[in-house]
């Protein structure tokens, strides 16, 4: 079970543009009072951690150090980012073989280690890395999460927000399914102000072809930013920070996050996008949108492409499970 005493320790796994960004958002926010950097490239941890600690005498006091897997005991969370980069032309769900090796190399010595706290898992492709965790570390559903959709919530809200004129944080829109390309828009939700997206684009003399370029822009816009300058990491290191905070400080907050179903839009063993609420022991709940019928089909659709690419996995690669 997560520690309840100060102070608040993460074990960040892989120390390259996704973790040393998302360290440098816990450092910047003051978030957790402790930090050990684990990668197969020692040297760069310990390069960052000393680079890291020069900007806390700016921010807040915090102990950032290099370290390896046995350090994960007593810690609240441990954060997932090690794996295989996506390359040009890759979709996230053709890293699935060789991230699966490497990530059964991590969880299985952070659980050796004696670490009961909190997986969050950024990886990709994160739904399956985050499915993998749970069945590799025989650890609760409620204490194993994904990023999920969170940055893609983050750039629909992004988009949304410069066609309507607003801040984007007064989007209130999600994105659901898998983090990659069977991912949707709720757009029989998605509001500002409580005015439907859809109805706003209506008003202003746009149609369908609106939502649809919306939709593919926010799909595509990992693609657009790996061709430009070969990966993306401001968004999703912010995103990780924002989730590690809803864990420490116990917010009950609701966040767009790989969890897995139970019966919710009549899914089962798969670890998806949707809406749900986490605070200090984790997974609080799950949110199940009330969707529309082509948002249900979408869903399903997302869920066996999922399943069909992580079964397959699974049985190629031979990777130990406990559960």
């Amino acid at each position: 079970m997560v520690k309840d005493e100060r102070p608040h320790k993460v074990i960040l796994v892989g120390d390259g543009a996704v973790g040393s960004t998302y360290a440098f958002s816990l450092v910047h926010q003051g978030i957790a009072q402790e930090l050990g950097i684990v990668d197969i490239v020692k040297k760069r941890t310990q390069g960052d951690a000393i680079d890291l600690s020069d900007a806390t005498p700016w921010t807040a006091p915090k102990h950032i150090y290099s370290t390896d897997y046995s350090d994960a005991k007593d810690a609240d969370i441990v954060v997932i980012s090690a794996g295989a980069p996506q390359k040009p032309g890759e979709s996230r769900l053709d890293l699935v073989n060789k991230n699966l090796k490497i990530l059964s190399s991590i969880v299985e010595p952070v659980v050796e280690s004696g670490f009961d706290g909190i997986f969050v898992v950024a990886a990709n492709p994160v739904d399956i890395l985050t499915h993998a965790t749970w069945r590799m570390s025989g650890f609760p559903k409620d204490r194993v999460i994904g990023s999920g959709t969170s940055l893609d919530t983050g750039r629909l809200q992004k988009l949304i927000g410069e066609m309507e004129h607003v801040d984007p944080r007064s989007v209130n829109a999600y994105m659901l399914g898998e983090h990659g390309d069977t991912e949707f828009p709720a757009w029989s939700y998605n509001n500002v102000g409580g005015v439907k997206v859809s109805d706003w684009v209506k008003a202003h003399g746009m149609g369908q072809d609106k939502l649809d370029e919306i939709h593919k822009s926010v799909k595509d816009m990992a693609y657009n930013i790996i061709n430009l300058k070969g990966a993306t990491f401001y968004g999703i290191g912010t995103a990780l920070a924002m989730i590690t905070k809803a864990i420490l400080n116990d917010e009950h907050r609701v966040l767009p996050l790989s969890v897995p179903m139970d019966g919710q839009y009549g899914l089962h063993d798969v670890h998806i996008g949707t809406p749900a609420v986490i605070g200090r022991k984790g997974l609080e709940q799950i949110i199940e949108m009330p969707l529309s019928d082509k948002e249900q089909k979408l869903m399903t659709a997302s869920a066996d492409q999922l399943k069909k690419v992580m079964n397959k996995a699974f049985k190629e690669t031979g990777v130990k499970v406990r559960q």
